[in-house]
């Protein structure tokens, strides 16, 4: 156990605190980022409806440009990098994830999956990133570099066994 006082947990009134903290789903207790690719995938589900996998791809751009000022911010304020308490580079990397998922909740549930697996791994270079980036843009990169590879594997696994009523 660290003799450091952990830092104070920024108020959910500021605007980038709401942001970075996923509505402030990153104070709940237990997995954080869990919480936060939760968040996301419920909040996606209406975005792909409306506008399919463009509406993602656009979601995950504007996440991630709002989602680095307000980490940036986060970060500064607790002098920490790579809070846990940050989940909006999950929320951007889960949209990612999603974007090439068929709009059908047994897909959505292996695109939740594929990128749970694939942020707690990190595989090459999303490793590198997490270790070497450190900048607001480094937390969420690494986070989308999670969400392109389990996009692809639920992309490949749709496009193997889906098939259209």
């Amino acid at each position: 156990m660290s003799d450091r006082p952990a830092p104070a947990r920024p108020s959910l009134a500021s605007p980038a605190v709401l942001i970075a903290t996923g509505l402030g789903t990153g104070y709940l207790p237990k997995a954080p980022g869990t919480w936060g690719s939760l968040l996301a995938a419920v909040l996606a589900w209406p975005i792909a409806q409306a506008g399919g996998t463009p509406a993602l791809l656009v979601a995950a751009v504007l996440a991630t440009g709002v989602g680095t000022w307000a980490t940036g911010v986060y970060m500064a304020r607790t002098g920490t990098h790579d809070p846990g308490s940050v989940v909006i580079d999950e929320v951007a990397g889960q949209w990612l994830a999603l974007a090439l998922c068929p709009l059908h909740p047994l897909w959505w549930v292996v695109a939740f999956v594929a990128f749970r697996a694939a942020d707690i791994t990190k595989p090459f270079p999303a490793n590198r990133i997490d270790r070497d980036m450190r900048s607001p843009f480094g937390v969420m990169l690494d986070d989308l570099v999670a969400g392109a590879y389990a996009a692809l594997v639920v992309w490949i696994a749709a496009a193997w066994l889906w098939t259209t009523p």
